[in-house]
C-alpha cells in the first residue's frame, strides 16, 4: 500500500494547523494592544465629529459611530444599543443624530451614511468570548449583538459590510452563510418589510380591531328575534 496519499493529507493538516496558529497570534495581538491602525481610525473619526452640530441646548446631538458608540463633537462617548446598532447594520464612520428627550430617553437615527462595500470573511470567538471576523490576515471586531441576532457560530462565514474608502476596525453583519451537515449552505437575511412587520404596532382600541388584527373570525351577535321569541314563550306558560 502506497504512503503517498497519508504524507499528503499530513501535509495538509499540518498547512491548516499552521494557518489556524497565525490567526491566532494575530488576534491575541490585536486583543493585548491597540495596532497604530486602529488609533489612526479612532483619531479620524474624532476629527469627523468635531466638525459637527449640537443644538438645542444639547437635547439634539450630532455624532459619529465607532463601532460601539457615537462620538459627539466635544469627544464625549453615547452609548448606543447594541441591539439597535446590529439590526440597523451601522457601519464605522456613519453620522448620527441623538435626541435627548424630556424625560431622558435616548433616540438615535442615522442621517449620514458613509459609502459601504461587502466582504466574506469567517467568524471566530477568542478566548475572552469576544467575536471577530476574519477576511484573509486581515480581522475585524464585531457586537455581540450581531452575532447573537444572526445566530452565527465560530467557523460560520459570514457576509459583512465595511467602510468603502477607509480602513475600520468594527464590521456589521449582513448576512450569515451556515454551514449544513448536507455540505449544502443556508442564508439567513431579513428585509426592511420583515423588520417593520415585526415591530408593528396592534390597534387595541376595540375588540372588533384585535379579532382583525390577529385574523381570528369576529363571534356572532346573539339574535334579539331569539330573546324576543323566549320572552313570549314564558308569558305563555
Amino acid at each position: 500500500m502506497s504512503k503517498q496519499p497519508n504524507i499528503i493529507m499530513i501535509r495538509e493538516i499540518l498547512k491548516s494547523a499552521e494557518n489556524s496558529i497565525k490567526s491566532a497570534k494575530k488576534l491575541l495581538d490585536e486583543i493585548e494592544a491597540p495596532t497604530e491602525e486602529s488609533r489612526g481610525d479612532n483619531k479620524s473619526i474624532q476629527e469627523k465629529a468635531a466638525h459637527l452640530s449640537v443644538m438645542e441646548g444639547g437635547k439634539i446631538v450630532e455624532g459619529v459611530f465607532d463601532g460601539q458608540n457615537m462620538i459627539g463633537p466635544d469627544g464625549r462617548n453615547y452609548p448606543i444599543p447594541a441591539n439597535y446598532a446590529s439590526k440597523s447594520k451601522l457601519v464605522e464612520g456613519d453620522i448620527l443624530k441623538l435626541t435627548i428627550s424630556d424625560d431622558g430617553t435616548f433616540v438615535f437615527k442615522q442621517i449620514g451614511p458613509v459609502d459601504r462595500k461587502k466582504a466574506i470573511g469567517q467568524v471566530v470567538k477568542g478566548d475572552n468570548g469576544d467575536y471577530r471576523v476574519f477576511v484573509g490576515d486581515k480581522s475585524y471586531k464585531v457586537l455581540m449583538a450581531s452575532v447573537t441576532y444572526f445566530k452565527a457560530e465560530p467557523s460560520d462565514e459570514v457576509t459583512i459590510i465595511l467602510p468603502r474608502d477607509k480602513e475600520s476596525t468594527w464590521t456589521a453583519i449582513e448576512n450569515i452563510i451556515k454551514k449544513t451537515e448536507g455540505a449544502t449552505t443556508e442564508s439567513f437575511t431579513e428585509t426592511e418589510k420583515d423588520v417593520e412587520e415585526e415591530f408593528k404596532p396592534v390597534n387595541m382600541e376595540s375588540d372588533e380591531d384585535e379579532f382583525e388584527e390577529i385574523g381570528i373570525e369576529k363571534p356572532k351577535k346573539k339574535s334579539t328575534k331569539k330573546n324576543n321569541l323566549d320572552e313570549v314563550l314564558d308569558k305563555e306558560i
